[in-house]
C-alpha cells in the first residue's frame, strides 16, 4: 500500500491548464497543498488571480500565466517560466454541442483546436522541457467518459478526446525511456461551469440522470477529479504509463 508520502510534491515543479476554474482550479489547488510549486495556465485572467489567492492562502506557492493553449508559444513560455518542470496537467478544455448532420466545420475545428491540439502542445512542450532537463516526470491529459460510450450531440468533444487518448497512449511509449510517464483521467459527470452552460434545467436533468447510473448515487465535483490526477502526478503512481484512469462514479466499466 502507498504510504502517505509518496503523495508528497515538495520540491517539484507543476503547470496546470485550465487552471481558472473547475477541475482544473480544484487540481491547482491540491497539486499545491500536496507541496507543488504550481504555475496555473489560462486564458481567463479573473479566474486565474482566484485560483492563485486560493493557494496562497492556504500557503502554498503559485505562479499565473495568461494563455490560450492552441498558442504554442504561450505554453513554451510557460514551461519556460516555470523552470525544471515535473508535472504537466493539460486539463483545459471546451464542450460543443450538436448533432453529426447539423455540426459546422468551424465547431468542430474550435474544439479539435483546444481538447486534443491544446492537449498536445502542452504535452509536447511539457514532454520536451523534462528531456531536455534530464528529468523525469508526469504528464496528466484529461479525457472523458465519453470516450467510452457514443453519446448523442457530442460528436466535437468525444472525437477530440478520444484524440487525447490516443496522444497519450503513443507519448507514453515515446517518453518512457526518459523516465516521462504519461496518463489520462476519464471522468465521468462532473459538476462544474463547463457542464452548467445549459442552464439549471438541462443541468438538473442531466445530474438526476447520471445520479440514476451510478452504483454510489452521485455525480462528481472538481475534487474527485483533482485526486485522480494528484495520484497520477505522484510517485504513487510509479508503475503506471498509458493508462485511463476513470473516476466516473460506475457510470462506465469498460474492461
Amino acid at each position: 500500500m502507498p504510504t502517505p508520502t509518496a503523495y508528497d510534491l515538495t520540491g517539484r515543479t507543476a503547470l496546470v491548464t485550465g487552471a481558472a476554474g473547475g477541475i482544473g482550479r480544484a487540481t491547482a489547488v491540491l497539486l499545491a497543498e500536496a507541496g507543488a510549486a504550481v504555475h496555473c495556465a489560462d486564458r481567463d485572467a479573473a479566474g486565474l488571480a482566484q485560483t492563485a489567492e486560493l493557494i496562497t492562502k492556504a500557503g502554498g506557492r503559485a505562479a499565473v500565466h495568461v494563455l490560450d493553449v492552441t498558442d504554442p508559444a504561450g505554453l513554451r513560455a510557460a514551461v519556460a517560466a516555470a523552470g525544471p518542470l515535473d508535472i504537466a496537467a493539460a486539463v483545459a478544455g471546451i464542450m460543443h454541442t450538436s448533432s453529426v448532420l447539423e455540426t459546422a466545420e468551424e465547431d468542430l475545428d474550435r474544439v479539435l483546436d483546444v481538447n486534443f491540439k491544446g492537449v498536445w502542445h502542452t504535452c509536447r512542450e511539457a514532454a520536451r522541457a523534462m528531456i531536455e532537463a534530464g528529468r523525469p516526470g508526469s504528464i496528466v491529459t484529461m479525457a472523458s467518459g465519453a470516450v467510452d460510450a457514443a453519446q448523442p450531440g457530442l460528436l466535437c468533444y468525444s472525437a477530440a478526446k478520444a484524440a487525447a487518448v490516443q496522444l497519450t497512449k503513443t507519448l507514453a511509449t515515446e517518453a518512457g525511456p526518459y523516465g516521462i510517464r504519461v496518463n489520462a483521467v476519464a471522468p465521468g459527470w462532473v459538476r462544474t461551469p463547463m457542464t452548467a452552460r445549459h442552464g439549471s434545467a438541462a443541468q438538473e436533468q442531466t445530474e438526476a440522470m447520471m445520479v440514476r447510473l451510478s452504483p454510489l448515487g452521485r455525480v462528481g465535483e472538481p475534487e474527485d477529479i483533482a485526486r485522480a490526477v494528484l495520484y497520477l502526478a505522484s510517485d504513487a503512481s510509479s508503475f503506471m504509463t498509458g493508462q485511463i484512469l476513470r473516476p466516473n462514479g460506475g457510470v462506465a466499466m469498460p474492461w
